[in-house]
This record gives C-alpha cells, structure tokens and sequence, in this order.
C-alpha cells in the first residue's frame, strides 16, 4: 500500500523572485550535454542501441553536425552527479502523490502560452544580463529546426512549448531536483538504465518490500498512460497540455517522456509498454534531435516569427469565447 503523501500547507504562490533562474538552466544544460554524450560514445565504439542510432540519423538539420566531438564523458558527469544524487534520493511514491495532489487543488497562476514563454524568458534570463541567447529564441529554434524538416506543424508547436514546465521551479517545486533531469518511473525497482543507479541507496522506496520489487506497484504490459513518472517539467507541462490542448498523443509524448532516456535511449523498462507505447516511442525518438541538438542553430529573429507561431498555438490551445488567446491554468 502506497504510504500517505506528507501533509504539507498549501504552498502556491505568485512569483517565487527569490529562485536562481540561471542556476536552473545550467543544471538542464548539463544533465542535456550528459547525455549527448551517453549516446555519442556508444554510437562511436559501436555499441549505441538502435534507438540511440535513430536519434541521430533520422533528423536533417543536424546533418552536418559531428556528434562525436565533446570533451570526455567523465568530466561532464562530475559537474551532475550531485544533482542527481539528490533527485535519486527525493523521488518517492510519497512524493510524487503529493505533487500531483498540489497540481490539482492548489491555485494556479493563468497566462497565455506567449505570456507563459515571456515569464521564462524573464525567469531565466534576468539572472545574468549578460545571456546571449534568450529562453524564447531556444524555443523558436527548436520549432524551426522541426518547420525546416518539413516536420507537422503540431510538432512544431511542441518544439515551441516543450520547455515551458519549468515555471514550475518558481511556483512549486522544492528544488532543482523536480523540476529538470532524467525522468523515470516510481513504484517499481529502480532500472539500471537510469542514469547513476547507485545513487538510489538513499531513496526509502528502495527498501520497500513492494516498490523494490521488479514490478512493483505496476503489471507488464500495463502501458506508459498508466505509470508514474517521477514529478518535474515533462511532467508537469504534459498534464497541463493533456487537460487543455487539442495536441495529438504523438505530442503528449514528446512531451512527457523526451527526459525518459532510460526507456527511449537506454532500452529500459520496456516491459511495461502497451501496443500504443510502440508508437509513442518512435515519436519521442523523432523529437529529441531536435531539443538536444539545435541550441547552437541560428539565433531566431523573435519579431518575424511571433505571427506565424502564435497561429499554431491557436489552432491546438483554442481561445474560449471572448478570448483572443487561451489563457492557460499553470
């Protein structure tokens, strides 16, 4: 039996101006560059999955970029392993039950999908005044990698929004630990496709005579709608677009699972995958280029490409009556 979530007061809050921002980013920068480099090693020494193999051929505008060309894999890690060292310990079953119990009851702030993509800008960048690349100009080159492929313009939207849960950091979240980094799933034994599984020894859950069983609290084949994945901004934004876009399932994967590299890129965990899962897989495979790989793109110019996206994101999170925009609950 699932032990209680901790009581805790109501904790929403308006802006929270106190949280390093820039401290945020770094951390998902290098959690993103760890695993660049995961994949890159093995693709090098031959020893890369098919999936791993796919991520980097199937998307074009990396074409040109060589892939294998980064500092050593050690040094990157030393500068995240700390991080997760805490996320790996802090993830339980309890916690996770009372994230998603704050997500429903607590008071959420309201914004449109642009204004919600200004408070990141503002969030993140206002840390250092001296940031060359704005949170919004990441984003729009994300969907313009994808409209240059000629990928659907729902993909496109994605690539727009994907990392617009980390609001999350200045409402709720207690920490850095829930909010970026590797994901995976709660109520089962820890894989060790996860990155670092060694530093579960700490995490209750890991003692648990149930939660610490291969299985756990899950069955095979029970399929990925029906797992708990450990709370942070995939997450957090997919339950969000779940309840208030009319993006396609392909979307909501991309989504929810693109910080899932223990099942999309290392092979874990497949024992729980449905038919449906087969084909969300392939769409999370075909999205991650693109967030990974297109931060060093051209420097989009915002003012020429507001338009056109904001036609998009029109068409999948539709205005109400009255409204120009839909103003989303965060």
């Amino acid at each position: 039996m699932a032990p209680a979530a901790i009581e805790t007061p109501n904790i929403a809050e308006e802006f929270v101006d106190h949280r390093d921002g820039l401290a945020l980013e770094a951390t998902s920068d290098a959690v993103d560059e760890v695993n660049v480099l995961k994949a890159a090693m093995r693709v090098k020494n031959g020893t890369a999955t098919a999936e791993e193999v796919s991520l980097y051929e199937k998307s074009q505008f990396d074409a040109e970029k060589d892939k294998t060309q980064f500092r050593q894999y050690e040094d990157a890690c030393d500068r995240v392993k700390n991080f997760y060292r805490e996320q790996h310990e802090k993830q339980t079953v309890a916690y996770n039950l009372k994230a998603r119990l704050d997500f429903k009851t607590q008071t959420r702030a309201e914004m449109t999908i642009w204004q919600a993509m200004e408070k990141l800008n503002t969030l993140i960048d206002e840390s250092d005044p001296d940031t060359s690349l704005s949170q919004i100009e990441h984003l729009l080159q994300s969907a313009e990698a994808m409209k240059r492929d000629g990928k659907p313009k729902w993909m496109q939207v994605t690539g727009l929004i994907h990392d617009l849960g980390k609001l999350l950091f200045f409402y709720t979240a207690k920490g850095q630990w829930d909010v970026v980094g590797d994901t995976f799933p709660v109520g089962c034994r820890f894989d060790e496709s996860i990155i670092y599984p060694g530093t579960f020894e700490n995490n209750p859950d890991s003692k648990d005579p149930i939660y610490s069983t291969t299985h756990g609290i899950y069955s095979p084949g029970c399929g990925m709608d029906n797992v708990m994945l450990s709370w942070g901004h995939d997450e957090y934004l997919y339950n969000i677009c779940k309840e208030q876009s009319t993006l396609p399932d392909e979307a909501l994967a991309m989504i929810r699972y693109h910080s899932f590299y223990p099942w999309h890129s290392a092979g874990g965990y497949r024992w729980m995958m449905n038919d449906k899962d087969e084909k969300m897989l392939a769409a999370v495979k075909a999205f991650n280029p693109y967030d990974l790989y297109s931060k060093s793109d051209d420097v989009p110019k915002v003012e020429d490409l507001k338009d056109y996206y904001m036609g998009l994101v029109n068409t999948y999170f539709p205005p109400g009556e009255g409204e120009t925009e839909k103003v989303i609950k965060w």
